[in-house]
């Protein structure tokens, strides 16, 4: 059994120590980077499912680590880091990244985190087709017709969950649970409504009339 494979990407050496012993033992397989051109080094030799990322390091930043990341590689990203003010935060998701979970922090609550974003973002690797779109899990992108639909990260990750809920009835109220684990309060119900019509504005042949993403009148959404 393959162990899913973390870089994290991180300076301070006590918390590199700590995290390293506790996700080891959690099952998981960790590399460590202090700074940015360490951390690209290892990405261009060795694969991984995830990056733990913080914003501050020895050299280079977060923010740049995350953005080669994303176009290069299309793993999932997690920022950790003490920098919880909102410009941080909106840059962060800009980027692409996964998730956000200001230090200090729980460490079963990060294992939660992680989980979390490697099932959502299908860490097996496949493909999956619904219509004429096509979702690369590996890549993290979504094409129509053999052209990339070029989602946003929160658009993205909306259609995972629906992806990943084939058949069910997903409320409103569960559609905004499941993303605000990512965008924190940056997502309330109207933004909710945008980002359903933008999706389907990507994905639909007639956006007025969906046949991937349905409304269920009354309770929700579903992807047969």
């Amino acid at each position: 059994m393959n162990l899913t494979k973390i870089l994290l990407v991180e300076d301070d050496k006590s918390i590199v120590s700590k995290l390293t012993e506790f996700l080891t033992q959690e099952g998981f397989e960790i590399k460590s980077a202090s700074g940015q051109t360490d951390a690209l080094t290892f990405l261009e030799k060795e694969k991984f499912d995830l990056v733990l990322l913080d914003v501050s390091l020895s050299d280079g930043n977060g923010f740049s680590v995350c953005s080669a990341v994303k176009s290069d590689y299309g793993i999932p990203v997690i920022f950790l880091t003490a920098s919880s003010d909102e410009f941080s935060t909106v840059t962060g998701f800009d980027l692409g990244a996964d998730d956000y979970i200001s230090k200090p922090f729980r460490p079963r609550e990060l294992v939660s985190r992680i989980k979390n974003i490697l099932r959502l973002t299908g860490a097996s690797g496949s493909i999956i087709q619904v219509g004429n779109v096509l979702v690369d899990m590996v890549r993290g992108t979504a094409s129509k017709d053999g052209k990339d639909l070029f989602l946003s990260a929160l658009e993205y990750r909306l259609l995972l969950i629906f992806l990943n809920n084939r058949g069910v009835v997903l409320s409103r109220t569960q559609l905004l649970e499941s993303i605000w684990d990512i965008a924190g309060d940056f997502v309330n119900d109207n933004t909710l409504t945008v980002y359903i019509k933008r999706l389907r504005e990507k994905i639909e042949d007639d956006p007025q009339c969906p046949v991937i993403i349905k409304t269920v009148r009354g309770l929700g959404y579903r992807i047969d």
